[in-house]
C-alpha cells in the first residue's frame, strides 16, 4: 500500500472557506521568505507576505493571489487565515493595474505624508494579482 503524502490544508478568509481538502503540498510567501510546505513538516505559526499561493493535489497545481494573514502549520494539517485570498478568474486585471500604478507612483514621489510601508504593501500586493494571472 503507497505512503499517503497528503495533509489538509484549510484556507480560510472574513468572508469564506477559501479551500478545503487534501493536499501534497503548498507554497506561498512569509516575511521570513518564501516556504513550501510538505505532510510531516515542522510544527510552527508563520506571517504570511502578499504574494502566490500554490496548491499542489493529485488533481495538479493551482494559484492564487495570497495577502497578509497568518498559518499554522501542524504535521498532518495546515491552517491559513488570510485577509484576502483570490482565483485568478476572481481578479479584474485592469483594477490590479490601475493600484500597481498608483503604489508605485506613492512610492515614486515619496511625499512627507507618504506611508512608504503601505504603499510598499500595496505593491506587493497588486503584483501578486497580476503575476497569478500571467
Amino acid at each position: 500500500m503507497a505512503e499517503d503524502r497528503n495533509f489538509t490544508l484549510k484556507i480560510i478568509t472574513p468572508e469564506r472557506i477559501f479551500y478545503e481538502g487534501p493536499v501534497s503540498m503548498v507554497e506561498f510567501n512569509t516575511t521570513e521568505g518564501a516556504i513550501g510546505i510538505y505532510k510531516g513538516h515542522i510544527p510552527m505559526t508563520v506571517m504570511i507576505k502578499p504574494g502566490i499561493l500554490t496548491i499542489t493535489t493529485e488533481e495538479g497545481r493551482r494559484e492564487a493571489a495570497l495577502h497578509a494573514g497568518f498559518v499554522e502549520i501542524l504535521q498532518d494539517k495546515v491552517t491559513v487565515l488570510a485577509e484576502v485570498v483570490e482565483w485568478p478568474e476572481e481578479i479584474d486585471e485592469n483594477r490590479a493595474k490601475a493600484a500597481l500604478e498608483r503604489a508605485e507612483e506613492r512610492i515614486k514621489r515619496h511625499e512627507s505624508n507618504t506611508d512608504l510601508a503601505r504603499a510598499e504593501t500595496a505593491l506587493e500586493r497588486a503584483m501578486a494579482r497580476i503575476n497569478v494571472l500571467k
